[in-house]
């Protein structure tokens, strides 16, 4: 595990501030760390769990005990609490887990002065977690920091949220993921397109260089395309083939229709916009415009938040995906 602030882009503002507040024995005691998956959270926040863990100021030394079981994935005072899925369920954080964890950091700290606790995806816990961590946040038992990583702030409890320093994170530069990107072997024009349809992430743009990301963009666009002409048989045709697909690839795919969709807004106030996400397919987009109002595509756009939002819920994907594409399709129809 990575330790270090070296090969870290974007969120310079905050990572100041959280550097300060350690160098200077002043960090709060819970931090809810906020903003677009894939951007970098998670790691500042186990950075900052090594620092605090050893002790030394801002920057963990990398050479002291703490440091190497850190890197090696075995410091007995720090805890990850994960999402988990049980069989075809979505994933959760159950009140289980939480337990296991306020049993684990009751006890005193065996190699640092303190306890750090992540929870990553924080937004998924279940009511009975998020009650059950509530307690822990109002009445912390000894030298216990805990870091709540989401990119859901507003599926966690009003209590929860009032208990943590906020942290809001941002997307990422797309010229700093290029470069990142090329030093690690992506060749520059790759980088750049990946930069680019990824939407602020350096997760997503690494997902997207070893998976059939461009191939599920590619289907967004057609689809887009072809919805003025689809008949019924094809709407259920497509919902079977997509509700086969897996979770994170309908997911991936919702966020490329997003894209496409905001790129078409774009160029109804400026057809020679810059700003586009997809330069590549500006005339086929262009060409799309007429089909759709402005009022029909922020319609849509609707939708497709609304899907990527219940997708996180344990459905039946197929079922989900035919009332999708029915609601879409009457979208692009008829709405005003």
């Amino acid at each position: 595990m990575g330790i270090g602030w070296d090969g870290l882009i974007g969120h310079e503002e905050n990572i100041s501030q959280l550097r300060a507040l350690a160098r200077e024995g002043r960090f709060p005691h819970a931090v809810l760390f906020s903003g677009p998956a894939g951007v970098g959270k998670r790691r500042i926040a186990r950075v900052l769990a090594a620092a605090l863990l050893c002790g030394r100021g801002d920057e963990p030394c990398g050479v002291c005990p703490s440091c190497k079981a850190f890197s090696g994935n075995s410091h007995p005072d720090y805890y990850e609490i994960h999402a988990e899925a049980r069989g075809k369920a979505a994933k959760v954080i159950r009140i289980e887990q939480i337990r296991e964890m306020q049993s684990a950091v009751a006890r005193l700290p065996i190699l640092s002065e303190r306890r750090v606790v992540l929870i990553d995806e924080a937004g998924l816990m279940n009511e009975a977690a998020e009650n059950s961590l509530l307690k822990t946040l109002e009445e912390p038992l000894g030298q216990v920091t805990f870091f709540l990583v989401t990119s859901a702030r507003s599926s966690l409890l009003d209590t929860i949220v009032s208990r943590c320093m906020p942290m809001r994170f941002g997307m990422l530069p797309a010229e700093g993921m290029a470069s990142l990107l090329v030093q690690q072997g992506v060749s520059g024009e790759e980088a750049g397109e990946l930069a680019i349809f990824s939407d602020g992430s350096m997760e997503r743009a690494c997902m997207l260089q070893g998976s059939r990301g461009m191939e599920l963009r590619k289907d967004a666009e057609e689809f887009l395309e072809k919805l003025g002409s689809m008949t019924m048989d094809d709407l259920w045709l497509r919902g079977k083939s997509m509700g086969d697909m897996g979770r994170d690839e309908i997911s991936e795919w919702f966020l490329y229709l997003n894209l496409l969709l905001r790129d078409m807004l774009v160029l109804y106030g400026d057809g020679g916009s810059n700003l586009i996400y997809y330069q590549a397919v500006r005339p086929r987009l262009l060409d799309m415009l007429p089909k759709f109002s402005e009022a029909r595509i922020f319609a849509m756009l609707r939708l497709v938040k609304d899907a990527q939002r219940r997708l996180q819920a344990n459905v039946s994907l197929r079922l989900f995906m035919e009332g999708f594409l029915i609601r879409f399709m009457d979208c692009g129809g008829s709405c005003p």
